[in-house]
C-alpha cells in the first residue's frame, strides 16, 4: 500500500483492496509505505512540511511503527520495495492532479509486470465522473453540485481487520526530517486528530456553519481543511453524518471536489488563468511592486482585515476563508499584481495548501477562473471588516498594534486621535483610486 494523500486506516478502500489481495496470495503481509518525493518535499513550505511529518508520525503509530518511508523518485523506490517484499501489487488511491497523473504513469511503467491497482481517491467522486449530458464538463458550480448530488457516492468503506500483518521489507530510512517551525504552532496531525475535531465540531458548530461561516471573529468554522488535504479523514465520511439541514456545509465540500474536477480537465490553470485574456492585463512589476508584495505578505498594509489575515497566515498556516477572498482581492485589485504570485505565497504558507482549491479560489476572485466573481467586484477591506468581524476582535487578535481600539473602531485607525499611536503602519494606497485603476485595466482587455 503506497500511502499519499490518504494517510488514515479507516475508510480507505486502497488500503482495503491491499489487505483482500494480500489474504488472496495466502500471507496476509502489506507493506506500508510512504516516498517522500523531492519535486513534491521542496515545494511545501516549512509548515506543510512539518505537518506532514507529524501526520506521517500519527499514521506510523497507529500500525506498530512499521511504516515504511523512503526517499528519492518513486518510479526508482517503488520497484525495490516490491522486489524486496515479493510484492504480487501495488495499491493507490487515484491522483488526479498533473503531477501525480505524470508521476503515477511513470511508475506504473517502471514496475513492468506488477500490477499498479488504482482504487477510489481523495474525493467522494472522482474527477471527471461528473459531465452534462453530451460529456462535457461543467464551468459553473451549481449546476455541477446538482449533478454531483445526483450522481451520489458510495458509503464509507468497510474497516480493515485489526490483525492486519504489517511488514517492514526493509530498513526505513528514518522520518522526513522538517525544519524547526519557531513562531507556529500546528494542530494536533493525524487520524484520531481528524476524528475528534470533526466530533466535537458536529456536536458544538455544525448547526452554525450556514449563518456564520462568513464570520472570521467567531470559532464556528470547521477547521477540518488540513486534514482533509492530507486525507486524515475522506469526504465521504463526513459526507455520510450529514442532515439535509446540512446542505451548505456539503456544499462547502462539493467547492473542493469542483476545483479538483476543473484542475482535472484544465491542467495548465495551475499557472495560467483560464481566461487567459486577464495574463495580458498591465500588472504591476519592478521594485514598487515588490516592495507592495513584501508589505501585503507580512501584513503591513495599512488594511487592518487584510493585515491581520496575513498575519494569521503566518502565525497558523491558515486563513479563515472569507478573509482569504479580501486580501486576495486586495493584492490584485489595489496593488495590481497577478494571482499566481499571491497563490504561491498562500502554497507556501499554507498547512492546508490544496493545489486545485488554492488555484481556484485565486483565479475565482480574480475574475480569470471558472465560475468566478466578476472582475469589477472589488472587495472593499474597510466594508468588508465592519460586516463580517463586527466588533473588531478578529482584527485586535492578530494586530496588537490595534488593540488599544475598542469596538468597529479597530478597522478604521486613521478616523481615531490615537489609531496610530502603537506603530500600526499608515494605508500604502487609496483603496477608492487604485479600483478605478483596476477597473480601467478590466476594460482595456474586455
Amino acid at each position: 500500500m503506497w500511502f499519499r494523500r490518504d494517510l488514515r486506516l479507516q475508510d480507505n478502500p486502497a488500503l482495503l483492496a491491499a489487505y483482500e489481495a494480500a489474504v488472496a496470495d495466502g500471507d496476509g503481509n502489506v507493506v506500508p509505505l510512504f516516498v517522500v518525493d523531492p519535486v513534491l518535499w521542496e515545494k511545501a513550505g516549512p509548515v506543510r512540511q512539518n505537518y506532514l511529518v507529524a501526520s506521517l508520525d500519527a499514521l506510523g503509530s497507529s500500525m506498530n511503527r512499521s511504516l515504511l518511508i523512503r526517499h528519492g523518485d518513486p518510479a526508482a523506490i517503488l520497484p525495490e520495495v516490491v522486489q524486496a517484499a515479493g510484492a504480487t501489487s501495488v495499491h493507490i488511491a487515484a491522483d488526479f492532479a498533473p503531477y501525480g497523473m505524470r508521476r503515477d504513469l511513470a511508475v506504473e511503467h517502471s514496475l513492468g509486470k506488477t500490477p499498479l491497482v488504482r482504487t477510489g481517491s481523495a474525493y467522494a467522486v472522482a474527477p471527471g465522473r461528473v459531465t452534462k449530458g453530451d460529456g462535457t464538463s461543467y464551468r459553473v458550480f451549481t449546476p455541477f453540485y446538482r449533478a454531483w448530488m445526483t450522481h451520489g457516492w458510495r458509503a464509507p468503506a468497510s474497516d480493515i481487520p485489526a490483525d492486519i500483518q504489517w511488514l517492514m521489507p526493509m530498513e526505513c530510512e528514518g522520518r522526513p526530517i522538517a525544519p524547526t517551525l519557531s513562531d507556529i504552532t500546528l494542530p494536533l496531525a493525524g487520524e484520531q486528530a481528524a476524528w475528534a475535531q470533526w466530533m466535537d465540531y458536529r456536536e458544538t458548530n455544525l448547526t452554525r456553519y450556514s449563518t456564520e461561516r462568513d464570520r472570521p471573529d467567531l470559532n464556528t468554522t470547521s477547521k477540518l481543511s488540513h486534514h482533509l488535504r492530507w486525507g486524515e479523514i475522506h469526504p465521504r465520511s463526513l459526507l455520510a453524518e450529514l442532515q439535509e439541514e446540512d446542505e451548505v456545509f456539503r456544499k462547502e465540500l462539493c467547492w473542493r471536489e469542483f476545483y479538483a474536477d476543473v484542475l482535472f480537465q484544465a491542467p495548465t490553470s495551475v499557472s495560467t488563468s483560464l481566461n487567459e485574456k486577464y495574463d495580458n492585463m498591465d500588472w504591476a512589476s519592478g521594485p514598487d511592486a515588490d516592495r507592495a508584495f513584501q508589505a501585503w505578505s507580512l501584513g503591513q498594509t495599512g488594511f487592518p482585515l487584510v493585515d491581520a489575515g496575513m498575519r494569521q497566515l503566518r502565525a497558523e498556516g491558515w486563513i479563515h476563508n472569507r478573509v482569504r477572498m479580501v486580501v486576495a482581492s486586495f493584492l490584485i485589485k489595489d496593488l495590481h499584481i497577478q494571482w499566481q504570485r499571491g497563490a504561491a505565497e498562500f502554497m507556501y504558507y499554507l498547512r492546508d495548501g490544496d493545489l486545485a482549491s488554492n488555484v481556484h479560489g485565486w483565479q475565482w476572485t480574480a475574475g480569470c477562473g471558472t465560475d468566478a466573481s466578476p472582475f469589477y467586484r472589488v472587495f472593499n477591506p474597510m466594508s468588508q471588516g465592519l460586516k463580517f468581524d463586527p466588533d473588531g476582535e478578529y482584527v485586535r487578535r492578530y494586530l496588537p498594534e490595534l488593540r488599544h481600539l475598542a469596538g468597529a473602531s479597530a478597522h478604521e485607525p486613521w478616523d481615531q486621535p490615537d489609531g496610530y499611536a502603537h506603530g500600526y503602519p499608515e494605508r500604502i494606497v487609496d483603496h477608492a483610486t487604485e479600483r478605478l485603476v483596476a477597473l480601467a485595466a478590466y476594460e482595456e482587455i474586455r
